[in-house]
């Protein structure tokens, strides 16, 4: 199924968390539009990422269900994923790829073009210039978080899943981050990101969900 409409809805329907026989979070209920940022709050092992990664489709829901546009995402199966652009509190890549060559490999994954040029100037404008060819276990945690968000000016997704972005960033990648998300917002698309860090977007809707412990 091919999506032809501009806008898009996320819905989280009655949804119930669980880890082991621990109750994380139940009966939570909202919707996402265009524009919307959703900054998910709550302490360590409240069930924030165990949330992320059900939104992405990652682990099916307890009870409840999760929307695109209407539709249960466990029925739109890929036709939902590549809609998606999920970036864990790990860096994910792989360390004995460059940072060029992960970018294909993840952009392959996603179904998604990879353009050389284009994929250089964004890790140059990451700050990454001397580090495109080498081993990515010999940048350091900032350098291979950012090899991971290069994947946000490279993949083309209505819908950002970010999972700690802003972790190990410098203060100039943190400003260039923020105003990716801004832009992206601005231009409709629907972020949902945790964060401990104190980063203020400025986007046409902005709300916060807490998962209390």
């Amino acid at each position: 199924m091919e999506f032809l409409v501009t806008n898009h809805m996320l819905t989280v329907i009655n949804l119930v968390g669980v880890r082991g026989e621990r109750l994380l979070y139940e009966k939570l209920n909202f919707s996402l539009s265009n524009g919307t940022v959703l900054y998910l709050q709550g302490a360590n092992g409240t069930g924030k990422t165990t949330l992320l990664r059900t939104i992405c489709g990652l682990s099916k829901p307890y009870e409840g269900s999760v929307n695109w546009c209407g539709e249960d995402i466990n029925v739109l199966a890929e036709d939902y994923y590549k809609h998606v652009l999920y970036i864990g509190h790990l860096p994910g890549i792989k360390e004995d790829l460059t940072a060029l060559e992960n970018l294909q490999f993840s952009l392959a994954l996603s179904g998604a073009q990879f353009n050389l040029n284009q994929a250089t100037e964004v890790l140059k404008l990451l700050g990454l210039a001397k580090g495109l060819n080498l081993p990515t276990r010999m940048l350091s945690q900032g350098q291979k978080r950012r090899v991971a968000l290069a994947r946000l000016w490279l993949q083309d997704s209505p819908l950002w899943i970010l999972d700690e972005p802003f972790t190990a960033l410098d203060a100039s990648a943190t400003d260039l981050l923020k105003q990716k998300i801004e832009a992206f917002a601005n231009d409709g698309g629907i972020v949902i990101m945790t964060t401990h860090q104190e980063v203020e977007v400025h986007v046409p809707k902005l709300e916060q969900l807490c998962l209390d412990a």
